[in-house]
């Protein structure tokens, strides 16, 4: 039976200077920290294994694992699937793996969107442009594409988020900056949505990991 893990650090072992993670006791720490956070009802359904162990192996940086996963490590990761899957909550605990070059932080499309409604184009420097002394972009997670909705500025209207990926599309090409995406739209309506431009793009800078179409809601 796998102990019980309340920590990252309960998830590995060091041998020989090395961690060496064992995935039940990833999938424990993720219970364990999932009920933690989302109350005594979340479980880890175990159709999402496959994606589950995908999300791990990234965010643990392990090259070997991720070559027979076929996850490019330089890339971000799109994350798919149906509403209520757990893409979200999914992504706010593996980040616990991360190290601290590949940590980001979660910001909703809508949030984005409103931000861009109240203030403007300001805003969305913090998203698409470096900032003094750094060397690239902040990491970030994009959740639930699609949500947002055509916002308006002053009537002057923007596709928000097609704006914000195009830029840091350019900062992918020019310093490796990684983004992460979560949606539920299917590849044909992003294309409908943000434009085949975008979509080209998006698949130079994001590995696909989709939920099984029948993980259902577990909200």
């Amino acid at each position: 039976m796998t102990k019980l893990c309340k920590q990252v650090s309960d998830t590995y072992e060091i041998i020989d200077g090395r961690k060496l993670h064992d995935f039940d006791r990833c999938l424990a720490y993720l219970d364990y920290q999932g009920k933690a956070h989302y109350g005594p009802t979340f479980r880890i359904n175990s159709l999402d294994l496959p994606v589950i162990y995908r999300l791990v192996v990234y965010m643990l940086r392990d090259e070997k694992a991720a070559l027979a996963a076929k996850l490019d490590l330089n890339k971000g990761l799109l994350v798919t699937g149906p509403i209520g899957c757990g893409k979200t909550s999914l992504m706010h605990l593996v980040k616990a793996f991360a190290p601290p070059p590949a940590f980001y932080k979660i910001k909703t499309c809508r949030e984005i969107s409103l931000e861009f409604a109240k203030y403007g184009y300001e805003p969305l420097s913090r998203y698409t442009q470096k900032q003094a002394q750094q060397s690239r972009l902040p990491g970030y997670c994009f959740d639930d594409l699609g949500a947002e909705h055509q916002i308006k500025h002053y009537g002057n209207e923007c596709n928000v988020m097609a704006e914000v990926l195009l830029s840091r599309y350019e900062q992918f090409v020019e310093n490796q900056t990684v983004t992460h995406l979560t949606t539920n739209l299917s590849a044909s309506e992003i294309e409908l949505f943000y434009g085949n431009r975008l979509r080209s793009r998006m698949r130079q800078m994001f590995n696909l990991i989709s939920f099984d179409k029948n993980s259902h809601d577990k909200r």
